[in-house]
């Protein structure tokens, strides 16, 4: 099957700008072929689990997610298929019934902690990069995140990062920018990074659509 698509995968700590980097190389193509994928929405679905159970699972242990059905999802996509995306709740740490489709599209970026950590999914993509953020920026800026939009406590949070975040960052994503092409320092507004990105990304596509 010919390839018609190409990948970018990004990754990062918890915090770091993962986020803000995908959209802003999305607004920068300003093109309806590309689609924002992220690695949250393949967590295990954890429906047959008491909601008290659900809050001690590890999230930041690969074990956590579905990267078998992430890979099949995003092979599909390089290859202009369309795909059932989960959706995932964060307030009750499982996913929701429905999915959303998704596809066809051309340039797929996909966004995660874990991401460059599964040799499976990281031999698909095109293009890795890296989000090199202060470890006390990425603790702020979760601290923010999960209060305002995740309904969490302070002291929730602070437990989680001492106790899985902090060091499953250690063990697995540190390590994992090795893999890397691209390391970006100061996350999605390093404007001269979104542009080298922005103008390898047109190249590869040129390169697809010249296939």
């Amino acid at each position: 099957m010919n390839k018609k698509g190409i990948l970018i995968g990004i990754a990062g700590a918890s915090g770091s700008g993962k986020t803000l980097v995908a959209k802003n190389i999305f607004n920068a193509l300003e093109s309806e072929k590309v689609v924002i994928m992220q690695e949250d929405a393949y967590y295990k679905d954890l429906s047959h689990l008491p909601l008290e159970d659900r809050t001690k699972i590890n999230f930041d242990h690969p074990d956590a997610f579905d990267h078998d059905l992430l890979r099949e999802h995003l092979l599909g996509l390089i290859h202009g298929k369309v795909i059932e995306h989960p959706v995932y709740d964060y307030s009750i740490h499982s996913r929701r019934p429905e999915t959303r489709k998704v596809g066809p599209h051309q340039i797929i970026i996909v966004e995660g902690i874990l991401i460059l950590t599964i040799p499976e999914i990281r031999e698909l993509m095109d293009i890795k990069i890296f989000i090199d953020t202060a470890p006390d920026i990425c603790l702020i800026r979760r601290l923010k995140r999960d209060i305002k939009e995740r309904g969490r406590s302070v002291e929730a949070v602070l437990k989680q990062y001492q106790n899985t975040v902090r060091p499953m960052y250690l063990r697995f994503i540190e390590p994992s920018k090795r893999y890397a092409d691209i390391i970006i320092p100061h996350g999605g507004k390093n404007v001269i990074a979104i542009d080298i990105i922005k103008s390898k990304i047109e190249k590869l596509l040129s390169e697809v659509e010249e296939a």
